[in-house]
């Protein structure tokens, strides 16, 4: 039979939290398994319920009008406004609470004029209409007109058009994947904020973080926890990791390490930026770049470092303050250039090179590698080419040879046989097989060439017309005995790779990475960045006075960091 709304509601529903009656169709009732309810089927219309500004439709509805609640089944549509409508196999609503609980196939389907459909499917969810919210715990997919996400628990807030998505949560684009403990998606603009261990795998690049952002519209994003970035044959890790596909550009801010791949090179700084396009990276604070020398490390150091080119033909600047070391072999100068494919190292400017305990001096130095054993070969010094050591045993004297040039030859990388040629002159201390000192031997000739042993002197060979005297010690003045041009670099000397670094290097100052120590207000910055839409890096922690591209970098606070 039919049942008219008035007879089960009270006439004046004004800001009423009673559910409304709107068709009630037929009528039942049963005390044993429903008591107290009213029970409703369709007839040749469906069951339909107001309340607060929402409209219900089903099959068959159980309604408790004294307490203001009902259960509804079969074929349900909750439509709110002209938006939001939900849909379900049985649902259980309460009036005082707004709080409805669908089951079986739910589907949620949110429709808004700028970003398209968003649909909701899971098997069991809640929506509280009075907080506008909707939350899923036994897993749910939500497809949109970017992305299809799906995850074992999510919250959706309709206000902000925000969800929250934990547990196992995995975002599907044809262009790439993301997986996530936790992760923060908005509908409107696409940004997704990632919390916990998170991975990202597009078609060029892998990105793992434990904390992060990414713009799933146009594949950019940082990460500042825990960061790393698998891109083309390098790995980049850092606190906090920019990554731009577009552009094909990433930089890190912070204990940063650029891994090659391909040539097991390895760069450490505080600011670096990798460009793909351009097969190059660019590196600053505490910039060092290391490689493997037949199975000795070799540190090269500069205020700028800069490695372009293919993985078989890199290059590598250092620039201002350039330093490097390996075992037995450092230097320091304004500026090194090292050419992979050549095998060529240029220490360019004022440069200092230390074989062992012998310091050399020239107006440049070239150092050239076997390009196929990766062994030091040779040795260049060119224009006032100068070498001295302190002597061994005095330790007051120094051993020194200066000529227009300089070559030598290594042998299983150790420094064998120098030829100085042109104008050479020669102050050496000579000792007896008791280890004392003869005398002084001060020569000149047109070349001469010294046979290293354990990179010390072995042996001194005079070519070409050689005019020189053995003077006693006490015979030869101390003004005499230093070659013009004599500057002893000592205390510069590099003998760990420590001490490639100065002071300037070891108290930089470190930006401070927002959100590692403190948490983000993600709505409030995800409004901040909803005012710039076309500055897809905003609000990024990195910082733009280190910037090869300034305009990309907002300023960020400093911190003096002890290193």
């Amino acid at each position: 039979m039919g049942f008219s709304q008035t007879s089960v509601q009270e006439t004046d529903t004004t800001e009423s939290k009673e559910i409304n009656i709107v068709h009630g169709a037929n009528l039942t009732k049963d005390e044993v398994q429903f008591p107290g309810a009213f029970i409703f089927s369709k007839d040749d219309r469906q069951v339909q319920f107001e309340h607060q500004g929402a409209d219900l439709w089903c099959d068959v509805a159980v309604f408790y009008k004294q307490e203001n609640r009902l259960k509804a089944i079969g074929n349900i549509r909750l439509q709110q406004g002209d938006s939001v409508t939900m849909t379900s196999g049985k649902m259980d609503y309460n009036g005082d609470t707004k709080l409805a609980k669908a089951y079986e196939s739910v589907v949620l389907d949110n429709k808004t004029s700028e970003e398209g459909n968003m649909i909701l499917t899971t098997d069991t969810l809640r929506f509280d209409r009075e907080k506008q919210q909707a939350y899923y715990q036994d897993f749910g997919t939500v497809v949109d007109s970017a992305n299809t996400l799906t995850s074992e628990i999510g919250k959706y807030f309709m206000e902000t058009k925000k969800f929250q998505f934990l547990d196992s949560v995995h975002i599907k684009n044809p262009q790439y994947i993301l997986d996530s403990e936790q992760l923060d998606y908005y509908q409107t603009s696409k940004n997704a904020y990632m919390y916990g261990p998170s991975t990202i795998t597009g078609e060029t690049y892998k990105i793992y973080c434990e904390r992060g952002f990414y713009d799933t519209r146009i594949e950019s994003g940082y990460g500042i926890k825990n960061t790393r970035i698998d891109y083309n044959n390098r790995i980049i890790e850092g606190d906090s990791v920019y990554f731009d596909k577009a552009t094909e550009f990433a930089s890190a801010t912070n204990n940063i390490t650029v891994t090659d791949t391909i040539n097991k090179g390895i760069i450490r700084a505080h600011y670096a930026e990798v460009f793909k396009a351009k097969d190059s990276v660019f590196a600053t604070k505490r910039a060092v770049a290391i490689s493997l020398v037949e199975q000795d490390s070799l540190y090269t150091h500069g205020d700028t470092l800069m490695i372009t080119g293919k993985p078989d033909n890199r290059i590598l600047r250092a620039f201002r303050n350039a330093k490097f070391f390996k075992t037995d072999m450092s230097g320091k100068c304004d500026s090194i250039h090292s050419e992979q494919k050549t095998g060529v190292t240029q220490l360019i400017k004022n440069p200092v090179l230390w074989n062992g305990v012998n310091q050399m001096t020239g107006d440049s130095i070239h150092i050239i590698s076997n390009v196929k054993t990766e062994q030091l070969d040779s040795l260049k010094v060119l224009d006032n080419a100068f070498i001295i050591s302190l002597d061994s045993i005095s330790k007051t004297g120094y051993n020194q040879a200066k000529g227009k040039d300089l070559f030598g030859k290594f042998k299983e990388n150790e420094l064998k046989i120098i030829d100085l040629v042109k104008n050479t002159e020669v102050i050496y201390y000579m000792y007896n097989d008791d280890q004392e000192l003869i005398g002084i031997n001060k020569t000149i000739c047109s070349s001469i060439r010294i046979t290293m042993a354990n990179n010390d002197i072995e042996e001194l060979t005079f070519r070409t017309q050689p005019d020189g005297e053995i003077s006693p010690d006490k015979d030869l003045p101390l003004e005499d005995r230093r070659l013009k041009g004599f500057v002893w670099r000592g205390e510069e000397r590099i003998l760990t790779k420590d001490d490639i670094f100065d002071y300037d290097d070891n108290n930089i100052e470190l930006v401070v990475i927002r959100g590692i120590e403190n948490p983000i207000d993600i709505d409030a910055e995800e409004e901040e960045r909803s005012k710039n839409p076309g500055d897809p890096v905003n609000n990024i922690p990195i910082p733009e006075d280190e910037s090869t591209e300034p305009n990309k970098r907002p300023k960020v606070k400093k911190v003096k960091a002890n290193q």
